[in-house]
């Protein structure tokens, strides 16, 4: 006589992967995902020697793991798939669950493809993670030109499953149109949806059915000419200086495609975010305090191709008045 199975199927966790490129608003939507009251673990792909990503989450309570060092398609089978099995196991072993799924937010400067590929390939994570949604920011007033101009950018559309417009608030007349015409042509079947600052998230972002079937990703990485410089500010400037400097930084470098970073200024305590992409500088939005740390402030520039020039002349700028790490 045959025994009834004992094994019941292993729970799944939901996986929400955040790509988008330079400056799209990766991070925003991270918080805001963060603010809906479901315990997540997140795990975020940086650019560039000195992460400060991590940094520009508005909640530090959340299980985080950083990979840096370079874009995720280069790293990816050495540092995701050991990372995602740990959480799993710690997961695992809990007996209250730390966390009810995972965001995983991708280097602005990476293809998707090799996350999907760990996920959809690894039999031990395929069997343990569930892909819930790829969501894909773009930026209206850029997001025309980057996806004609990078790679990476258009590859971001072709695998998501939500497109998430953003900066609508920064648009010309017609632009958001024009970005609309150009996606139904790269992915007629992804739902468009248009994110305004200080509403809520759509539910749509995640309520729609997603693929039950995927298709695999390829092997080919995506060659790509991106560099990045860091800067560490030992000094607290005050933010005139550094807007100054910063502004002309974008004006006199074209290859410059994204400055993002967290500083101390001079006249308050807490730690201010600061953006930048292609030629616009943003205001500084304050962080919430923080207890531990070095207190210094940490610039990282995101170039397309050599940075020889730009590190002259963020040598000139800083140089003489703080810390400097490039």
């Amino acid at each position: 006589m045959l025994k009834p199975a004992t094994n019941a199927p292993l729970p799944k966790i939901p996986v929400v992967l955040i790509t988008g490129f330079l400056g799209s608003g990766k991070t925003t939507l991270l918080n805001r995902l963060l603010a809906d009251g479901i315990n997540t673990a997140v795990v975020i792909n940086e650019f560039g020697a000195e992460p400060v990503d991590q940094d520009l989450l508005q909640r530090q309570d959340t299980p985080l793991t950083v990979l840096s060092g370079g874009c995720l398609c280069c790293q990816v089978k050495g540092a995701l798939a050991p990372t995602l099995k740990n959480l799993r196991m710690a997961w695992d072993a809990a007996p209250d669950k730390p966390f009810a799924r995972v965001v995983i937010e991708t280097s602005g400067v990476a293809s998707p493809e090799p996350i999907l590929d760990t996920l959809l390939r690894e039999r031990w994570l395929a069997g343990r993670y569930r892909l819930q949604a790829v969501l894909a920011t773009l930026a209206i007033p850029s997001a025309i030109h980057q996806i004609e101009r990078f790679p990476e950018a258009a590859a971001q559309v072709a695998w998501a499953d939500r497109l998430l417009l953003t900066h609508a608030d920064l648009a010309a007349a017609g632009q958001r149109d024009a970005l609309a015409q150009r996606l139904h042509t790269l992915a007629p079947a992804t739902p468009i949806l248009t994110l305004q600052p200080g509403t809520d998230l759509p539910a749509e972002i995640l309520g729609l059915d997603t693929p039950q079937l995927r298709r695999l990703p390829g092997t080919a990485p995506i060659a790509h000419g991106f560099n990045s410089l860091s800067v560490v500010l030992a000094a607290a400037p005050a933010w005139s200086r550094l807007a100054s400097i910063l502004s002309s930084l974008l004006a006199d470098h074209p290859e410059l495609l994204r400055i993002k970073g967290v500083v101390y200024l001079a006249d308050r305590a807490e730690p201010v975010a600061v953006q930048a992409a292609g030629e616009r500088l943003y205001p500084p939005q304050v962080l919430p305090a923080r207890d531990d740390g070095d207190r210094y402030g940490r610039l990282v520039f995101i170039a397309d191709g050599n940075t020889d020039a730009l590190a002259e002349d963020l040598s000139k700028a800083f140089g003489t008045e703080t810390g400097l790490r490039i």
